[in-house]
């Protein structure tokens, strides 16, 4: 119960009038937590105040012409243009609908609602589609946010609500041009990216075989288990010991192994995860990592990798035998990491607080 005051306490800083509440709940052994009615109305604000709000925003656009540099964001993206750039605010819909999904009596449901229709009609997501039909936008967030289209598109598809229904056909263009896209894309990827920001392969791999698998895509799961096999599977020793770099909000090796345990049986995971960790390298990303300046747009990248790393280790740990030494280290270090994080995400920095609720909400709900 100490654990739980004290994070509680945490979430309401900065705000001397705000009324104690309890965001979350610890199970005994301090493995679980469960989001709160609470706790997923005051994640639900954050993006809520970020996906209609059009600056400042980070536009990434090549212009062809001078007409190009004096597009707005909304006429630009105009389901998502709001959270500082594009794959921000994807995600930020991505999470208000994972919300109202897990708790439908949220306080602000219907306005919820009412800013997910405005931005997500069939006119705006037909536009957003087309950008990506110019020969210089193919690249466009690739595969950042291509990967979270499809994470929302999964989510969509798997609840039954006039809304949902409402906005999954709608959002069914973009998904489609996307996974033609990337369709095209793979066989060139002659080798990964290994960063640990928006460009990461592993990452987009990871979310684009969950929605494969899903909808039934064979020829996708099929394309994106062949590539994966390709890039990775002949991994070996995973430098970890030179992670985190100062922007990681993703960890470059950790990403490869929760892609290849959906790629691997369970035995030839653990085959190959012994050869791609040493129990050093391991116990090294179980350190978490310092965020000195939660109001630097990069820095406060690190309290995301705590999420990031929180759930591909949970991922990991559920492959290996109870026997296995690793799998309780990373169940510890799991839980740490997603203790060390979330009593920061409302930091009143708009760099954290315009993206980090999307990956607290889903690093506890995997």
């Amino acid at each position: 119960m100490q654990k739980i005051i004290f994070f509680l306490f945490l979430f309401c800083l900065g705000n001397a009038s705000a009324q104690t509440k309890v965001y979350f709940t610890v199970n005994k052994d301090s493995t679980k937590f469960q989001l709160t009615n609470d706790g997923a109305a005051h994640l639900a604000s954050l993006p809520l105040k970020c996906i209609v709000q059009e600056y400042p925003n980070k536009i990434n656009h090549l212009a062809v012409g001078d007409s190009d540099q004096m597009i707005t964001p909304k006429n630009m993206h105009p389901a998502f243009y709001g959270c500082l750039d594009w794959h921000s605010s994807v995600h930020g819909h991505w999470m208000l609908v994972k919300l109202l999904k897990d708790f439908p009596s949220l306080p602000d449901a219907k306005k919820t609602r009412e800013f997910i229709s405005a931005n997500m009609s069939p006119e705006n997501l037909q536009k957003e589609a087309k950008y990506f039909n110019s020969p210089l936008s193919k690249g466009f967030e690739r595969t950042y946010g291509w990967a979270w289209v499809l994470k929302l598109q999964q989510e969509l598809n798997s609840w039954n609500d006039a809304d949902g229904i409402k906005w999954r056909n709608a959002l069914q263009p973009l998904s489609d041009t996307i996974i033609n896209i990337w369709m095209k894309f793979l066989p060139k990827q002659t080798y990964p990216n290994r960063t640990g920001v928006h460009p990461n392969t592993a990452f987009g791999l990871v979310f684009a075989l969950d929605y494969a698998r899903s909808s039934g895509n064979k020829k996708f799961e099929a394309a994106i288990i062949q590539s994966a096999g390709k890039i990775f599977l002949k991994d070996k020793n995973a430098p970890a010991i030179w992670e985190p770099d100062g922007t990681n909000f993703l960890s470059p090796s950790l990403e490869e192994a929760d892609l290849m345990r959906r790629v691997l049986n369970k035995s030839e995971f653990i085959q190959w995860f012994d050869q791609y960790y040493s129990l050093t390298s391991l116990q090294h990303l179980t350190v978490l990592p310092v965020v000195s300046d939660r109001a630097d747009m990069t820095i406060v990248h690190l309290d995301g990798l705590c999420f990031s790393r929180s759930w591909c280790m949970k991922g990991i740990a559920s492959m290996l035998p109870k026997t296995d030494k690793r799998k309780q280290l990373l169940i510890q270090s799991s839980i740490k990491h997603l203790k060390a994080s979330l009593p920061n995400i409302a930091s009143g920095a708009y760099g954290g607080e315009h993206w980090l609720a999307s990956f607290a909400v889903y690093a506890i709900t995997q």
